[in-house]
């Protein structure tokens, strides 16, 4: 999220300015190794405050300046100058992102409440700014356009677009109200983050004698142990309020009960009869929302966020949900039969419920498949995986690691690696690793990018970072993760890939910054590396023999491949669809509790799944604009991935194939938003990407066109 801004500030003189920049340590230049890295060993957040302030002002400054130049507009003179300035801006908010995604505190929520709308207002100014955007028009509409390198003119387009899709053109009472919209928004997304937070820190489940535990595996009853132990409480165990905790216990544990009191903790985040709750707040959003899109000419907020996706419009997306939902929903429903058919089996006297749906599902797959969960975790270690992601990432991109520690951290658990080109010995960049849960770091996972690979200024290497919630267990202990948790792993070091590949020249098209239904792609098709034999084979690894999974093992599990799929499949997609649907409301003046119920029932959503993101814990839409009705890009981007594996899958080398690779190389990861995806993933694949990959790859019937 980039919506930053400045308030009214306190402008220091140049002199009280420039005693700052070299005192307070924000403001530095990153010293060390790899073109500089953030100093974290002398941040203190009595300092982030004004050096917030002093880069915001410095940023406006040297966007005036740009402004106001009196030559004639030129693409180096306006739009690589713009490329060029927000150095200290980029750094302090850089770090700014990572204290509130993985290090936030009641010291830091102050500081964020107040900054973010400043952020905003920055943000304002620079899009609203009449005579900036009229250099840009210029560049954009001169005939020397035509003279310029792809990448030039896809710059120029991006600059042009963005400036007209924020408001540029609106008239002047509209762009006063749209930067008052964006301001208030800026401190709603903050207020629901800071909720979400709170209720998954606040509500836990605590386990207080040993039949508490019955079922969980050693490694989940240990974790809950030394959560406890943590925690200081006067309990045996506890389960933490966080996905990563929540769902093992739910496929795990033998006790009913306790399984629906770890549902209802997790799924009731944002929505407790308590301060926190996030009903009102979210109502909020969607109605600013709602009144922007209008102002900038688009009849819901929804056709103007996607606007400047590969969707383009929102019918699209919904026609791609509902041909995978049905399929989805008469597979749920089977397999719902199946359990309700064990349940019985075993004397219960009750129907399937949400807290019962992967306890019983997990029965069904050991059944059917001779195959447990627990089976493949002994094989599945964090820290051996990461070795397997790294050499894939040798095969496939001809990239190497070099653990250092010469870089500063933010916690001491995140570790670093230089990651270079194992071919022409040139270093790419730089990989943090932050894998833990610990007490003010977001839940979930995901990927940042503190630093975007450049060359217009020099040549700048990235920064990227994999941050995920694993839980630690006992001290000395091998992690031993999930195989979902694993494909999470894989999932998010796509990311990481995506950034440590780019290979451009101007930083806003650098890496990840794609079309948003896009984004996931070089994620989710990175995922199918996990399950080849060259990786489970010198890799998963068993902690205690180190013998390699066995092929038996293997095979169970390739069978198993799409079971539950028709269960994730509709957990995501009811997300994504309610998503949409809210955002497609001209007036959203609802009652989130009840849109939501309303909504599912007329989708036909099974009772026995839940959202994956209830409405008032739904952060992906709701901490941003990132993500709002754009939940759908994962199943977007998943459909272009399943169609990606098959251009390796139809070679005899399969995923290894160095042919696919470099062409994945030059025509994806490489490239970052310098071409259109549409025509990129053109000259990748050689057509245009379809459906029939993703319903072969989920387990579903493909329908014949």
């Amino acid at each position: 999220m980039k919506k930053i801004i400045l308030t009214l500030i306190m402008i220091a003189p140049i002199g009280m300015v420039n005693a700052q920049n070299e005192t307070n340590p924000f403001l530095k230049n990153w010293a060390g190794p790899y073109g500089g890295v953030p100093a974290f060993a002398d941040y203190k957040l009595k300092d982030l405050k004004p050096a917030i302030e002093i880069a915001i002002q410095e940023k406006l400054d040297e966007i005036n300046k740009i402004a106001n130049n009196p030559k004639p507009a030129t693409f180096v003179n306006t739009i690589v100058a713009l490329e060029k300035i927000g150095k200290t801006f980029n750094r302090v908010f850089a770090v700014f992102g990572i204290y509130s995604s993985n290090m936030n505190s009641p010291e830091f929520e102050p500081i964020e409440s107040e900054m973010t709308p400043k952020f905003s207002e920055l943000n304002n100014k620079y899009y609203q700014n009449a005579k900036l955007f009229a250099r840009i028009s210029k560049v954009y509409a001169a005939p020397e356009l035509k003279k310029l390198t792809g990448e030039q003119q896809r710059l120029v387009w991006l600059y042009y677009s963005n400036f007209v899709r924020e408001g540029a053109k609106a008239d002047a009472k509209s762009k006063t109200r749209i930067a008052k919209i964006n301001e208030e928004l800026a401190g709603l997304f903050t207020k629901f983050s800071q909720n979400q937070l709170a209720d998954e820190s606040n509500y836990y489940l605590e386990l207080k004698t040993e039949a508490d535990f019955d079922g969980l595996p050693t490694e989940l009853k240990n974790a809950a142990m030394s959560d406890a132990k943590e925690r200081k409480l006067n309990a045996m165990g506890c389960i933490a309020n966080t996905r990563s905790s929540i769902e093992p216990f739910l496929t795990f544990s033998n006790r009913r009960e306790l399984r629906e009191k770890a549902f209802k903790i997790f799924t009731s985040r944002g929505d407790n009869d308590n301060a926190n709750n996030n009903n009102v707040t979210l109502v909020q959003i969607l109605k600013l929302r709602a009144e922007k899109a209008k102002l900038l000419g688009f009849k819901t907020f929804a056709d103007w966020s996607l606007s400047n996706t590969m969707a383009q419009k929102p019918q699209k997306t919904i026609d791609l949900m509902m041909s995978v939902w049905m399929p989805a929903i008469e597979k749920v429903n089977a397999d719902v039969a199946d359990m309700q058919k064990m349940v019985i089996a075993e004397g219960g006297n009750f129907k399937i419920a949400a807290w019962d749906y992967r306890y019983y599902s997990e029965k069904v797959r050991k059944a059917k498949y001779d195959l447990d969960q627990n089976d493949l975790k002994p094989y599945l270690q964090l820290e051996k995986l990461r070795e397997g992601m790294f050499w894939v990432a040798g095969e496939i991109f001809h990239l190497g690691f070099k653990q250092v520690t010469n870089v500063p951290v933010f916690h001491p658990d995140v570790r670093v690696w230089e990651v270079s080109n194992k071919i022409t010995g040139k270093i790419v960049g730089v990989w943090y690793f932050d894998p833990y849960a610990r007490k003010g770091k977001k839940s979930g996972a995901w990927m940042n990018a503190t630093r975007e690979q450049s060359r217009v200024n020099g040549d700048v290497i990235t920064i990227v970072s994999n941050n995920c919630n694993f839980i630690k267990g006992k001290e000395g202990e091998p992690i031993l993760i999930s195989w979902e948790d694993a494909s999470t792993l894989f999932h998010e070091f796509g990311h990481a890939l995506h950034g440590l590949n780019s290979n451009v020249t101007y930083p806003a098209l650098s890496g990840t910054n794609v079309p948003r239904d896009y984004v996931e792609f070089p994620s989710q098709v990175m995922e199918r590396w996990l399950a080849t034999p060259q990786v489970l084979n010198q890799f998963a690894l068993h902690y205690k023999t180190g013998e390699p999974m066995p092929i038996s093992l293997v095979q169970r599990n390739d069978k198993a491949a799409t079971f539950n799929e028709a269960f994730s499949t509709v957990e995501t997609i009811a997300s994504a669809l309610v998503d949409m649907k809210l955002h497609l409301l001209e007036n959203p003046n609802i009652n989130p509790k009840q849109f939501e119920k309303e909504t599912l029932e007329a989708l036909k959503m099974p009772k026995e799944i839940v959202m994956r993101h209830r409405i008032p814990q739904f952060g992906h839409i709701f901490s941003s604009d990132d993500y709002a009705s754009g939940y759908y890009g994962y199943l977007w981007a998943d459909a272009i991935s399943a169609d990606a594996t098959e251009a390796f899958t139809e070679t005899k080398d399969g995923l290894y194939n160095k042919g696919v690779a470099k062409k994945l190389y030059d025509n994806v990861f490489s490239i970052g938003n310098t071409v259109d995806p549409a025509i990129a993933y053109k000259k990748f694949r050689g057509r245009d990407f379809n459906t029939d990959a993703l319903m072969r790859a989920r387990g579903f019937p493909v329908v014949k066109k």
